[in-house]
């Protein structure tokens, strides 16, 4: 009899230890799973740059005065206070720095949850379940017979990420957190741009008008003048005529101009986040512009710009997506089911030890027929790949027409500037000689009235001159991502 029960008790003493190093065998299994599945989601794919090393036209490479360019900050760089003032509440109340942020939300949120798809899923359960059947024949004890299960506990699921689709995939939503900061970089500089250059349009628009009306009193007395010479006999009503036209015209253009300064005063306004109204600003005299700018861009530099770092990071998404298409050709690990907790037949006594139940259900699941959809996927996702670095090749070679453009358009403004000066001295002369020898009775009205009519028109495009050569300097500032330090 002692015999037996030793035996019976070494039976259980093997079983125990049966399911205790079960229990460790799926320990072990979960825990290198785990380790598998926590891979960094932050090292992207490096992507090749292409082969590209003259992007800027004419220009020489590591050039250190365009490097730090692009790396000025832009109250550095934009040194009018006024303009500083608008800058500065266009990117504090600027609507579309504030979807820009709004995206960057979105994103982290996306982001946040396919990293916790790498995690179990973990929850709280009771369940009573009562069941009741018929038992005997011809109908008897119908419902008679009658069962119950009371549970409590915690239950769990997990995937394991053993080829890496969750990991290629939470890549690619982090590759999507990052492009949406670059897309807030975007939009800072393009908005920094935008009101510098409404700015100095503005600026543009009152020198224009001030010279028009200083050219309204010259015409005035000319036209005095006319009618003095023909009350005394020595010009004809014609004369009186065209001079008093070319006054009326002049001054229609004041109408124009006003309004142009309307219209770009709100625009700042809504660049700005504010309603509209009127802009505090300086004169377009006080507004220096750089001699030169050197064309020496490298390759590096076009890459710091925000549109070429998104085009970068959505082929690195593209490759993300692109592992995690292949991934899933791959069997696929899982614990379906990992359930620790109570279960009994009633309440009475449910908390006692001998209550306490676990249960888990694993599976290996390998994909064999999917209806052609795994390799659809995985065709989409290498073409969207493609796609992508076109896509990333044609921004960079964009980028270096856009600054090689910039550079020359700012270069042939620069070389303007020495004839512009020279044309309006020689026009102003004309002006005042026609004037001389109409009073002398040498000249005709018409050379009187050209002269005053092309003084004008040189006038007002010395300063378009001005702001096409201000507008290019904010042009390649952007042009080189310049603005977001």
């Amino acid at each position: 009899m002692i015999d037996i029960i030793s035996g019976i008790k070494q039976i259980n003493n093997m079983n125990i230890k049966h399911h205790t190093i079960t229990i460790r065998i799926l320990l072990a299994v979960v825990i290198v799973t785990g380790f598998v599945s926590c891979r960094s989601y932050k090292s992207l794919t490096q992507v090749n740059k292409p082969d590209v090393n003259t992007l800027v036209r004419e220009g020489s490479q590591n050039n250190t005065d365009t490097i730090k360019l692009s790396s000025i900050p832009w109250k550095t760089y934009f040194s009018d206070e006024k303009l500083q003032k608008l800058i500065s509440e266009g990117l504090d109340n600027g609507y579309n720095m504030k979807v820009a942020l709004a995206r960057i939300q979105q994103a982290d949120a996306a982001l946040y949850m396919s990293r916790s798809a790498l995690l179990p899923s973990v929850s709280a359960s009771a369940r009573v379940d009562h069941t009741r059947r018929s038992t005997g024949t011809a109908g008897t004890d119908v419902f008679g017979y009658a069962s119950n299960v009371n549970t409590l506990g915690i239950t769990a699921s997990w995937e394991a990420d053993l080829w890496g689709k969750l990991s290629s995939q939470t890549k690619s939503k982090y590759a999507a957190y990052l492009n949406t900061l670059e897309y807030k970089k975007l939009i800072q500089t393009t908005l920094i741009a935008s009101i510098a250059k409404g700015y100095y349009n503005l600026l543009a628009y009152d020198e224009q008008l001030r010279t028009t009306k200083e050219t309204i009193a010259i015409l005035t007395q000319s036209t005095q003048t006319m009618q003095a010479l023909k009350d005394a006999g020595q010009q004809t009503a014609a004369a009186v005529e065209q001079s008093k036209a070319l006054l009326y015209n002049t001054q229609l253009s004041v109408f124009d101009l006003e309004s142009k300064i309307r219209q770009q005063e709100n625009a700042i306004c809504v660049l700005v986040g504010r309603t509209p109204g009127t802009i505090e600003r300086n004169l377009m005299s006080s507004q220096s512009v750089p001699t030169t700018m050197n064309s020496g861009i490298a390759l590096n530099d076009l890459a710091n710009r925000p549109d070429v770092k998104q085009a970068e990071l959505s082929l690195q998404s593209a490759y993300a997506l692109t592992d995690a298409a292949k991934a899933a050709f791959y069997p696929s690990f899982s614990i379906s089911t990992l359930s620790v907790g109570l279960a009994a037949g009633g309440f009475s006594g449910f908390f006692k030890p001998e209550n306490l139940a676990a249960e888990i259900i694993g599976g290996l699941t390998q994909p064999i027929f999917m209806k052609g959809q795994l390799k659809a996927n995985l065709k989409i996702s290498q073409a969207q790949r493609d796609e992508a670095l076109f896509t990333f090749t044609n921004t960079l070679l964009v980028a270096g027409q856009e600054v090689s453009d910039i550079l020359f358009t700012y270069k042939s403004l620069i070389s303007k500037n020495e004839w512009r000066d020279k044309q309006l001295e020689a026009l102003t002369k004309s002006a005042d000689y026609t004037q001389e020898l109409l009073r002398a009775g040498e000249a005709n009205y018409t050379e009187v009235l050209n002269a005053q009519k092309d003084l004008l028109t040189a006038q007002l495009s010395k300063t378009n001159d001005k702001l096409d050569q201000l507008t290019q300097s904010v042009n390649l500032y952007k042009a080189l991502g310049g603005g977001v330090q």
